[in-house]
């Protein structure tokens, strides 16, 4: 359920707001064990969401990095190659380059 939370902290480009929202939303469905709340608790999930966005974007910005930021796209295909390595994944097709 938590594969969806990512590494936010440190990437060029910075984190989205929309990143940082599904962050919260996979954190609040982890700890509260459901991904669809009932009515009854439909309104402290989503404040529990908004709340842990809102603290996370201030973590993010106030965390001071000492390496240079990375690169979303290389660390998106050094996480492809990983998990094609491990069997995870197939292999993507090589595309026909022009």
């Amino acid at each position: 359920m938590c594969r969806n939370i990512h590494t936010l902290h440190n990437f060029e480009p910075a984190a989205t707001d929309e990143e940082v929202h599904a962050a919260a939303l996979q954190y609040v469905r982890k700890i509260s064990g459901t991904t669809k709340p009932s009515k009854a608790n439909q309104a402290a999930f989503d404040r529990a969401v908004a709340e842990i966005a809102h603290i996370t974007g201030h973590l993010i910005e106030d965390l001071v990095a000492v390496t240079p930021p990375k690169n979303r796209e290389e660390e998106a295909a050094k996480a492809r190659a990983r998990a094609e390595r491990s069997g995870r994944y197939a292999p993507r097709a090589v595309q026909a380059q022009a």
